[in-house]
């Protein structure tokens, strides 16, 4: 029996799949638990339409993550931020990624998801530090932020 798998199921299929499996299995595993369908003309069509509008929802996620990278890359984009520090340019607390995606989005209206940063630990100093961004699958960017005393 040909099933389509709405469901990864180990060793059988992905979702998305359409295979060839015996039918006890299909009937009494697969379409019993959800996990798979029949295969029809009509679900296989279905199917097609939707890994076509996943694939363009995705084609415009990257391009969305592309003009992002753009504006965050350019160079008049600077994250500015004030915070207090001691003597020898060190920040009493940190700069966590939480206080760099707030301060971008009030100072050039770019959100961004705080988990994007890829901050190994908050900054601790004042000066410039690049910050790595992963927006989409294969697509990074950096941004540079500035910290001054206030």
């Amino acid at each position: 029996m040909k099933v389509i798998f709405l469901k990864d199921v180990r060793g059988k299929g992905k979702r998305g799949d359409v295979k060839e499996v015996p039918d006890g299995y299909a009937r009494n595993f697969l379409i019993k638990n959800g996990a798979a369908k029949v295969a029809t003309k009509e679900a296989i069509s279905q199917l097609q339409g939707q890994q076509k509008a996943e694939a363009k929802q995705l084609a415009n996620e990257k391009a969305e993550a592309v003009a992002i990278k753009e504006k965050l890359e350019a160079d008049d984009t600077v994250v500015q931020l004030k915070s207090k520090a001691g003597a020898d340019s060190r920040l009493f607390g940190s700069v966590p990624s939480k206080q760099i995606v707030e301060a971008l989005a009030k100072q050039y209206e770019i959100t961004i998801d705080k988990r994007k940063l890829q901050l190994a630990e908050p900054i601790k100093a004042l000066g410039y530090t690049n910050v790595p961004v992963k927006l989409f699958n294969g697509v990074n960017a950096t941004i540079r932020v500035h910290i001054t005393a206030e």
